[in-house]
Parts: structure tokens; C-alpha cells; sequence
């Protein structure tokens, strides 16, 4: 019997239509594989359905598609997937699941949430492990872990404590992606009203300071079978120079980020381009980048170069980005997959546990006193 992978997707995020586009590209590109293949998808509440592989995205856009049959996260003797099957006597049915292709974006399918559930369960994945998506998450930490990394960033403080630097600035959230929630600010009274009224700030938000030179520069890597670098893109903004990168102008009708506007492979002066391919792979072992990431960066006409943020499950895989030499999708999930059977991202060490602290310890009383 063929190994079966299933394709995830969706999830409690903003970012939910965009991973469902991703996942859905991923499960279209996987049928004409050799694999079984079937899809998992997320609600918007939180529960997993198993769903058909040859679905488009208008099925989902109500939400839980016609035909769905729900599912159940499961840790423990019998963990994984599985359904309980119909009848006076349900019976726990699990699926047989060789990988599974993580296409969430943000919130906990990012976050290194659904990434722990899935390593207690005893899955294999592909995309980041929990601790490498936690730190891509967290604005904050991956800002403090480059500066401490001595790779070039722009100060980044947290927004409720002290602001050592003058407006404008940009507030973003700390634990988010994609552009949402992400506003230029000109004064700190504007700033505060508004990380108390956002719904995307309220969990936390960072503030950097704005320039207005300074334009967008990304760049995917992937760590399976060895470290590769994409070619470099410079994404478009619709608002010119003085604008930000926004979610739409990342993610087109229908398409994800494969089509939108970008210059590709972004003209740079040859020093500029060695700068990001040296920090970004510096920025790939200090997260223990796994699967395919993508790097982003500004930088500005005068040379000045910072390393903004690691987006470790990237729209569309940033399949594009990959142009010399050129594969399918396909062809990049099959590297994915061999790296998730062959990496492991969790594996339990209980060795040191014998019971002999236990043995000889005193009573639980004579502890507490």
C-alpha cells in the first residue's frame, strides 16, 4: 500500500484563506505522485476534518466544506488522527499517516503549537519543529537573538515598555505575520491608542523605528538535502516607497504569493546580494531552520541592509522563489517529506528517570513544611 500524506491546512488564524490556498496547492501537486494523499483541514474554531485532496477553494469559503468528516487529534497508545466511525457502536478509526505537510500559516499552525501536538502524537511533519516556529513567531526574540547573533536589524523594542527612539514608527504584532495588523504611526499618543483598541496588538506588539527609504528584499531557504538559497525577489508595493509591504500586495485573488508582483531576480549591486546570501545563511543555523523558510529584509539604495523577520511555513512555499534549478512542487514536496522521515523533530529521552529519587525521598509532607 502506498504511504499515505496528508496535507494541512487552515487553522485559528488571520492568515486562514491564504493556508488554505498554500494546502490546497500542495495537495493538487502531491496527486500525481506515487502517495496516497488526503487533506486535513482546520476550521476557523479549531476542528480538524478530513476533506478530499481535489478540492478548490471556493468549497471552503463558507467555511467547513460539503462532505467533510471530522477528525480527532489524538496523544497517547493510539495517537494521530482519527474518526469515530457511525453506528450504535462507534469505534475509533485512526488514519494510517506516513508525513504530514504543515501549510499553516500564522497563529498556532506557525507558532509551534500545532507543531507540539503533532510531536506528542508522534507525526511526522514537514516545516519547522516547535522551537524553530515559536522564535520565527515572536517578533521580539528573533529580533533580540539577530542582534545578540551580531546580524544587522533594525531596533526593535516591545510596545508597553520604554521607546528609546523617535517616530515615525512602525508597530507590528508580536506574534503574527503577513503584514496584518501592521501600521505606520507618526506619534506615541496615536502609538498607545493604538496597541489598546487593535485586536491583532492586543497579545503583544513591537515597535521599530519607520524609514521611509527603505524598501523589501526576500529570500527562501531550504535545508533539505543540504542548505539552498533561492534567488532574491523584490516584492512590489502598491503605495510606492513611502508605503509598506501589504497583505494585499502579497497575496493576489485566489493565487497566494506566487503571483504576486515582484521583481524577480531583483536587480542588486553584487555586494548587496552576497550580504543577504551570508545573513541569511547565518540566520538558518540560528534557528535550526527545517523545511523551507523565507527570509525578508530592507534595505535602502545607500547599502544599508537589516534582516527583518523569518516567515518558517511561507506563502505558496515560496515554490517560486526556487528558479535555477527549476523543479515542480512536487519535486520539492518529495524533499520535504524525505526530510520529515528522516528528521526527526521530537524524541523523548526519559533515561535518568529509574525511580530511585523517588525511592528515597522523604514524605510529601515533610517537603512542604
Amino acid at each position: 500500500m502506498n504511504a499515505m500524506i496528508a496535507v494541512l491546512f487552515g487553522g485559528p488564524s488571520p492568515e486562514h484563506d491564504i493556508s488554505i490556498l498554500t494546502g490546497l496547492q500542495a495537495a493538487h501537486a502531491l496527486l500525481g505522485t506515487e502517495s496516497a494523499v488526503t487533506g486535513i483541514y482546520w476550521s476557523k474554531t479549531g476542528e480538524f476534518y478530513r476533506v478530499a485532496p481535489t478540492l478548490e477553494a471556493p468549497a471552503f469559503a463558507q467555511g467547513v466544506p460539503s462532505g467533510a468528516e471530522p477528525l480527532m487529534l489524538i496523544t497517547g497508545s493510539r495517537a494521530g488522527f482519527g474518526s469515530l466511525s457511525s453506528g450504535l457502536r462507534p469505534k475509533l478509526e485512526m488514519i494510517s499517516i506516513d508525513v504530514i505537510v504543515n501549510c499553516c500559516h500564522g497563529g498556532p499552525g506557525e507558532d509551534g503549537s500545532i507543531q507540539a501536538a503533532m510531536d506528542l502524537a508522534g507525526l511526522r511533519y514537514t516545516g519547522p519543529s516547535t522551537a524553530t516556529a515559536a522564535i520565527g513567531m515572536d517578533k521580539l526574540s528573533f529580533g533580540a537573538l539577530a542582534v545578540a547573533a551580531g546580524l544587522p536589524a533594525l531596533p526593535r523594542v516591545a510596545a508597553d515598555g520604554e521607546i528609546p527612539f523617535e517616530g515615525p514608527y512602525i508597530v507590528k504584532p508580536r506574534f503574527g505575520g503577513s503584514s496584518i495588523g501592521i501600521e505606520v504611526i507618526r506619534d506615541r499618543g496615536t502609538l498607545r491608542d493604538r496597541v489598546r483598541d487593535s485586536v491583532h496588538l492586543r497579545t503583544g506588539a513591537v515597535v521599530e523605528p519607520f524609514r521611509e527609504d527603505l524598501y523589501d528584499l526576500q529570500i527562501a531557504i531550504r535545508s533539505y538535502p543540504e542548505l539552498q538559497l533561492s534567488a532574491i525577489e523584490r516584492p512590489t508595493r502598491s503605495g510606492g516607497m513611502a508605503a509598506i509591504l501589504t497583505y494585499s500586495d502579497k497575496y493576489r485573488p485566489g493565487t497566494g504569493m506566487a503571483a504576486a508582483p515582484r521583481e524577480l531576480p531583483a536587480l542588486l549591486k553584487p555586494e548587496t546580494e552576497e550580504q543577504i546570501r551570508e545573513v541569511a545563511t547565518r540566520t538558518a543555523t540560528l534557528i535550526g531552520s527545517r523545511g523551507v523558510a523565507r527570509i525578508d529584509f530592507l534595505a535602502s539604495e545607500n547599502g544599508d541592509l537589516f534582516l527583518n523577520e523569518v516567515n518558517t511555513i511561507p506563502g505558496s512555499l515560496s515554490h517560486y522563489l526556487f528558479i535555477e534549478p527549476k523543479e515542480t512542487l512536487a519535486e520539492q514536496l518529495a524533499k520535504d517529506i524525505r526530510e520529515a522521515r528522516e528528521r526527526a523533530t521530537y524524541t523523548p529521552v526519559t533515561q535518568g528517570a529509574d525511580g530511585s529519587v523517588l525511592q528515597s525521598a522523604a514524605t510529601i509532607a515533610q517537603k512542604l513544611a
